[in-house]
């Protein structure tokens, strides 16, 4: 049998030739944590086969946990290396999205980085959601935003009860995230497949089986969904049978300016995806939707507001029509999609 770090080569592989195509010329910063250093060093090792220089470190050696804000040692690191392609791959710790925000600029803005992003990243999804076809994942994901990106509404319905109206500003821009990260300065999570935007306005309910942030790791799938319900654009309220958690997580969006206010509305698009497994950076790829509480990545969709808190919220089985026109059916794209 193949140890645990041979198992995750092949995802790894994948994330380092296929999303970032690391090759011989590159310097590649693998940033990791004590609980997903392996999946670090099979990231350092697939990028060492083509031939790149790499530098391997945990996220411990810079901040106790939970790192808060942007540890200056970290950016040392970083200027010292001088690295042309990066990746973090660490978990994800309640509060760490302060951190991880501003760190994602940095890396964007001075360093000019191919970053392959994993907060939560865990063996399963290097093995599933990293293995898939990546060119598929591509295609998909094109077709998907030259429909929604041209889309003016946007209906969503599910069997749980998901019902919301989404109404799309042309003045804010549809990002395609198709998992090649090939032009310095490009970025995304891995696993990839969604395109988004920051919502003109949102009205509805969303039934959630899959919250994003900390809640991710801390619930996984759901046992009993949360109700949101959303009123030109801003949550009025949060409801769950688990009410320990419905109130948890009406705390925490409180917890911020902005943090009740729908800041991403996107549409997942990795159909080599089969099944959730409770981890948001995969699930939130899966076909349907999900809309993120908080920060609406203003730098990439020209939102004219922020928000230090990003949280995710996924209902599954969706029906979407745009503008009108049959996009999926049950969570399955349209022919002319596929």
């Amino acid at each position: 049998m193949p140890s645990e770090l041979e198992s995750l080569r092949p995802g790894a592989g994948v994330a380092v030739r296929t999303c970032l195509a690391i090759g011989p010329d590159d310097r590649v910063f693998v940033l990791t944590d004590d609980v997903t250093l392996a999946i670090g060093e099979a990231l350092a090792l697939e990028a060492l086969a083509t031939g790149a220089a790499v530098t391997l470190h945990r996220l411990e050696e810079f901040a106790p946990r939970p790192v808060v804000s942007v540890p200056p040692a970290l950016v040392d690191a970083y200027r010292a290396f001088q690295p042309t392609a990066s990746f973090f791959a660490a978990s994800s710790q309640r509060g760490e999205i302060t951190f991880r925000l501003p760190f994602g600029k940095i890396l964007r803005s001075e360093f000019r980085v191919r970053h392959g992003h994993m907060p939560g990243i865990t063996p399963q999804l290097i093995r599933e959601g990293m293995a898939t076809d990546y060119n598929r994942v591509y295609d998909v994901t094109m077709r998907v935003h030259e429909v929604v990106s041209r889309s003016r509404t946007m209906h969503i319905t599910s069997p749980k009860g998901t019902d919301v109206h989404a109404e799309f500003d042309p003045a804010l821009r549809w990002v395609a995230c198709h998992g090649r990260y090939h032009k310095q300065g490009d970025w995304g999570n891995l696993p990839e497949g969604e395109t988004y935007t920051s919502p003109g306005r949102l009205d509805g309910i969303i039934v959630a089986d899959i919250l994003g942030d900390y809640f991710s790791s801390a619930y996984g799938l759901l046992a009993e969904p949360v109700t949101f319900t959303i009123r030109d654009n801003f949550v009025t309220s949060v409801e769950s049978a688990n009410k320990a958690l419905a109130a948890e997580v009406s705390e925490y969006l409180d917890s911020a300016d902005n943090g009740r206010r729908a800041g991403e509305f996107a549409v997942g698009t990795n159909v080599g995806l089969t099944r959730l497994v409770g981890n948001l950076l995969q699930d939130e790829k899966y076909p349907g939707i999900h809309v993120a509480f908080g920060n609406p990545y203003p730098e990439q969709t020209g939102a004219p507001w922020a928000c230090r808190l990003h949280v995710d919220v996924i209902p599954v089985e969706c029906t979407i029509d745009v503008d009108g026109r049959r996009l999926m059916t049950g969570g399955v794209f349209s022919p002319d999609v596929l």
